[in-house]
């Protein structure tokens, strides 16, 4: 009988393909299931931040914003803030060379898209990987469009949500020559106008519907950076952006070769270039625009408002200060001034508030704080008037041997008993600080407060040699209240503000009556002993042919160097030093700033009627003229009881200043 093999039997296993296809249907059923999930998170992420497009939407304007134009006495236009008035332009009539220079930079598939450009953000993204950087956004002009109707500029993910929502919903409601319309009329280009019919106004003198291709192309270019690519701020880097552009429309297929060469070859005319007079004006016109909420509020309508503003003397008073500090040696130091002339009533007519508003935008006149130094010593001697004392007073001008603070005379000179006349017109240091211990500092501080002086002042007798920082208006209001016969001052600098229509919204009271709050035979008295100041002490140097009284002042070290002073038309105050608060050399208040308070004053007092005294003749000095013209009226030469005294070695237009 024949025996059969029993054949091993073979295990069962699962066929490779079966697992794989298994372990694919699984991960497709997850995929699915985090679809689902993340379908509805995005959900209501979206339904989130879209519950207030409704509220948001209401907000929408299509129209310009309102503008602000601000004039100068003589009715000229020194600035306009907000949108430049004109007409609001259409897609349709304006050139295509600058509807396409626009499409070439900011959206190449605005017609084809939906508001949201998926193609564009991916490239974004890959790019600014790249380059570790944000160096490009993905943004639409339908999303700028919504960010400019509706949103903040902040960079948060919650308004880009938003901004992408906004977007959608515009291309719903909107066509897209009214979206690309809408956009050319309300986005920002510079110089402070909004819109290309502004900016064309603006830069070429000339309508949006009439701009060459060089021009749209610029005009296009300022979109990525208006103030950097500004044609009136740097010609040559507009010029750059704008072959840019071309590039950009050569490449998008708007332009030919021959073409983009040619526009790039062609020189770029600016007959509307903003004169210096004007950007030398935005000192004081951004210091209106920032106070004028306190006034009139936030305007929905354009406004006009009219200034105390005087174009032809700040003109002079910004060359002179900008030659001045060109001048000086390089070792001195010198690297930034400002001035600021006030008439008797507080009316502002210049600010420069420094030497370039391009450079830096910082006014110095109403933001600074620095020391006086010698300027702020007609306080302290005004307050010993007040308490009774007289200019030929007398004083002892002599090194200070008690307490810790011990300043000294310039060179260490010293004069022993001396007048208050004389004390302050040689800007005795000693001397003023004993005056000081006299009266005491809270009188000091007093007085100060009282003319003008409202910043926090020490309460040592370092005040008496101008310690404490104040800023230049405060000292040029303390000023004036010595230029007026005494009467309290209020800076202003606006005379009226009317919409364009005439409406009236604010008008100054033309009749106001200000207090007096110094006597007047104390007023006197200052200003004889400021006037000594520039005809024989240490503001030589300012002497202008007409009565003037003023002070040199030159802080520690000589970080500050300041001349003030003024006649009945006009105070003006000139300062100079450095930002940082860094030493100058060999500069001090007697010298530069004393030249140009000179050529300032001069260019005031043009074609007026010459200033009229301020001062009163001490009793001394009267009985002692009027016994010297008797004398040579009975006897010729018998009034001169003594020859004339040899000037010293020592000129005193320095000391102590």
């Amino acid at each position: 009988m024949t025996r059969t093999k029993n054949k091993p039997k073979k295990s069962k296993k699962t066929p490779p393909k079966k697992k794989k296809k298994s372990l694919f249907l699984k991960g497709l059923k997850w995929l699915f299931v985090l679809g689902i999930w993340g379908g509805i998170f995005l959900t209501a992420i979206l339904m989130w931040y879209a519950k207030d497009l409704p509220d948001i939407t209401q907000s929408a304007t299509f129209e310009r914003r309102a503008s602000i134009i601000i004039q100068a006495e003589d009715g000229s236009t020194l600035a306009r803030y907000g949108e430049a008035k004109g007409k609001n332009i259409n897609a349709d009539t304006v050139p295509k060379h600058l509807v396409h220079a626009i499409l070439a930079t900011e959206d190449r598939r605005f017609y084809s898209h939906f508001g949201i450009d998926p193609l564009g953000i991916t490239r974004a993204m890959v790019i600014n990987v790249y380059k570790g950087r944000f160096a490009q956004g993905g943004s639409t002009i339908t999303q700028q469009l919504a960010k400019n109707l509706f949103l903040t500029h902040k960079r948060e993910l919650s308004r880009k949500i938003q901004e992408a929502l906004l977007a959608v919903w515009l291309e719903q409601e909107l066509s897209k020559n009214e979206i690309l319309s809408a956009y050319m009329n309300r986005v920002y280009l510079g110089s402070g106008t909004y819109g290309f019919e502004a900016a064309a106004q603006l830069y070429f003198n000339k309508s949006a519907e009439n701009v060459t291709l060089k021009e749209a192309a610029l005009l296009a270019g300022l979109l990525k950076a208006p103030s950097k690519y500004s044609p009136h701020h740097n010609k040559e880097a507009a010029n750059k952006r704008a072959n840019v552009v071309l590039t950009a429309m050569h490449n998008a297929g708007y332009l030919t070769k021959t073409a983009m060469q040619a526009a790039q070859k062609s020189s770029l005319l600016l007959p509307h270039k903003a004169s210096n007079r004007k950007d030398n004006a935005r000192y004081f016109t951004d210091w209106v625009v920032n106070g004028l909420n306190d006034i009139v509020g936030i305007s929905d309508t354009d406004i006009i408002i009219e200034t105390t503003f005087n174009t032809t003397l700040q003109a002079k008073a910004q060359s002179a200060l900008e030659q001045g500090i060109s001048d000086t040696e390089e070792l001195q130091f010198v690297s930034q001034g400002a001035v600021l002339a006030m008439a008797p009533d507080g009316a502002i007519k210049v600010m420069v508030g420094g030497r370039s508003y391009n450079e830096s935008q910082f006014n110095r006149t109403v933001l600074a704080k620095r020391s006086p130094g010698s300027a702020f010593k007609p306080i302290v001697f005004l307050s010993a008037l007040e308490q009774g004392k007289k200019p030929r007073s007398k004083i002892l001008d002599s090194p200070l041997t008690k307490g810790e603070y011990r300043p000294k005379n310039f060179a260490e000179n010293y004069f022993g008993k001396v007048d208050y006349e004389t004390a302050l017109a040689k800007s005795l240091n000693t001397a003023t600080v004993r005056i000081a211990q006299d009266v005491g500092i809270d009188k000091i501080r007093k007085t100060a407060r009282k003319i003008g002086i409202l910043s926090p002042l020490q309460r040592d007798l370092s005040i008496a040699l101008g310690s404490s920082g104040i800023s230049m208006l405060e000292l040029t209001t303390a000023y004036t209240t010595l230029a007026n016969g005494g009467y309290k001052v209020f800076p202003y600098a606006i005379k009226r503000i009317r919409t364009q229509n005439g409406d009236v919204l604010f008008e100054r009271n033309k009749n106001i009556n200000h207090q007096q709050i110094v006597k007047s035979k104390h007023i006197k008295d200052i200003n004889f002993m400021m006037q000594s100041v520039i005809n024989n002490g240490t503001g030589k140097a300012a002497k202008i042919g007409y009565p003037a009284h003023g002070k040199t002042g030159t802080s520690q070290n000589s970080r500050d160097a300041w001349f003030a002073g003024y006649t009945s038309h006009l105070t003006t105050i000139v300062w100079l030093g450095n930002d940082d608060n860094s030493p100058m050399r060999r500069v001090t208040g007697s010298g530069l700033p004393a030249q140009i308070w000179k050529e300032v004053m001069i260019q005031a007092h043009k074609n007026k009627t010459p200033p009229t005294k301020l001062t009163k003749t001490s009793e001394v000095s009267a009985n002692k003229k009027g016994f010297t013209n008797l004398l040579n009226r009975l006897l010729p030469g018998a009034g001169s009881t003594r020859p004339p005294t040899p000037k010293r070695k020592n000129d005193y237009s320095h000391l102590n200043d």
